[in-house]
């Protein structure tokens, strides 16, 4: 049976998403802060940025940890279009950047900029990212990592880039922290974490046909296409973080003591226990059933009887 001193479980639904062999295993360690974990299924390995050292690691089971980019210009979040380009938040400079081809041949092409400014005026700290299937790039932009007086955009956005645009436009405004965001597996829903410590929790919005978030209250201005989201969770120990859903629309959020894992209709189901602070998770290996978790100074991994939502394409 599954070692269960790695797990708290509050439902038999849990107990579904569990495996004789599931436990947590630390899978590498002695790294300064990882994040943006994204899982390569042709080149079989998984990238991660190690943002306090400022690299962008890979590792592999065949191979063990590696440097994969020196420097990354303090690289977050991570994910991958459908060319299998990797699309990355960078801390350093404030913008977010694009590496044709990783997924296939798993090498660093080169980096070309997608976006860096809002209304000619500097972006935050880009954080999160995802990849809607319409090759809209959405992305959160918190003040992580700059100084007040650094700060040029009034509010702390999610930012949606439409294919071919110069500049993204927010789709959001109502979050104190915006950090981890991903889709349902429908696409129709929106969850974004709020890692204040005043709010640590979740939000979900409603996706509308025109790639708005279902307005509720009605925006204040029409140059933020807003809605302010309904509570999803409420994420303790610590603050949410990065997130994923898996095939069946469970919701896996990182905390202060592990992933917790709730049900689409916002129960949490229970808790996979990793003995640091963790910061962003994904499904991976080599039948997408294996979530690995980015977690301070460790990365980490549980083979689970769950995979990774794929998204339509």
């Amino acid at each position: 049976m599954a070692n269960e001193t790695d797990f708290i479980i509050y439902s038999d639904s849990f107990r579904e998403i569990l495996l004789p062999e599931s436990r947590v295993m630390r899978l590498a360690e002695g790294l300064k802060f990882t994040e943006g974990p994204v899982w390569l299924r042709e080149a079989d390995c998984l990238l991660f940025s190690d943002l306090g050292a400022g690299k962008i690691m890979r590792w592999s089971e065949r191979d063990g940890l590696s440097v994969w980019r020196d420097p990354s210009n303090f690289a977050n979040g991570n994910t991958l279009d459908a060319n299998g380009s990797l699309i990355t938040c960078e801390h350093g400079t404030r913008r977010v950047t694009a590496t044709a081809s990783v997924a296939r041949a798993g090498q660093d092409s080169g980096i070309s900029i997608l976006a860096q400014s809002y209304a000619g005026k500097r972006l935050n700290s880009p954080n999160d990212i995802v990849v809607k299937s319409d090759r809209t790039i959405w992305f959160t932009d918190p003040p992580y990592g700059i100084r007040p007086e650094q700060v040029e955009q009034p509010a702390n956005y999610v930012f949606r880039l439409d294919p071919g645009a110069a500049e993204p436009v927010p789709v959001t405004d109502s979050l104190l922290r915006p950090n981890g965001l991903c889709f349902s597996p429908d696409e129709s829903l929106l969850y974004v974490a709020d890692s204040s410590t005043e709010r640590h929790h979740v939000r979900v919005f409603r996706v509308m046909a025109d790639n708005r978030l279902s307005p509720h209250p009605p925006a204040p201005s029409p140059s933020v296409e807003r809605g302010s989201g309904d509570v999803f969770a409420t994420i303790e120990p610590g603050v949410p973080d990065g997130m994923r859903v898996d095939k069946g629309g469970r919701v896996y959020i990182t905390a202060g003591d592990g992933v917790h894992v709730y049900s689409p209709g916002g129960q949490c189901l229970g808790r996979i226990r990793v003995p640091e602070v963790t910061a962003n998770c994904t499904f991976g290996g080599s039948d997408g059933r294996t979530l690995f978790m980015t977690a301070s100074t460790g990365l980490y991994a549980v083979k689970l009887n769950a995979s990774g939502a794929r998204l339509p394409r």
